[in-house]
């Protein structure tokens, strides 16, 4: 089983890549594959409507690090997928990317997975951006295994919100249990 994590922050280093880490180093600490994936730096380019991926079965668009990523996502068992809170929503970086899954919809490619969603808000709003990764995963057929908001403004304030690093444990326990159960 692999566990994949994408932060989808702008900040490579920020609260959401570290409230995403949290749940991925207790699963790698159970024995179980785990890789993480910073937006950061990417180049996801937005989705154009052009609707040839209904022909294509894949984006058309290229020239950028979408495909790369998505095929990662594909190899995945869980997805844990994190964005800071923009405007009491996902940040635009990382709703290029789930727009441009729209391409993998129509074969139901991603189906069949576990997501969780992660949400980093300075104050409010991550409640809101819960609701835009949970609609993501729901349309994509990923099963839930939770959410987990935190809160935090400048790098690494979110280590002091105690509730989210337990909600965090907690989240990836439950995805150590999903592999001892599936492997004995």
């Amino acid at each position: 089983m692999k566990v994949l994590g994408i932060s989808g922050s702008m900040r490579k280093n920020g609260n959401t890549s570290i409230l995403v880490k949290e749940i991925l180093g207790r699963c790698e600490e159970a024995g179980i594959r785990t890789k993480f994936i910073s937006l950061a730096g990417k180049k996801i380019h937005p989705c154009l409507g052009c609707e040839k991926c209904k022909e294509e079965k894949w984006c058309v668009i290229e020239n950028d690090d979408w495909s790369d990523i998505v095929k990662e996502v594909m190899e995945a068992d869980v997805l844990i997928i994190g964005s800071p809170t923009y405007y009491f929503d996902v940040c635009g970086h990382l709703k290029n990317f789930i727009d441009r899954t729209y391409s993998l919809y129509h074969d139901r490619k991603l189906a069949g997975r576990k997501g969780v969603a992660v949400a980093v808000h300075a104050n409010k709003g991550a409640s809101r951006t819960i609701q835009t990764l949970e609609g993501f995963l729901s349309t994509h057929e990923f099963s839930s295994l939770g959410s987990v908001k935190g809160e935090g403004y400048h790098e690494g304030d979110v280590k002091k919100d105690t509730e989210a690093i337990q909600k965090a444990h907690k989240t990836a326990d439950k995805i150590i249990r999903l592999v001892k159960t599936r492997h004995g």
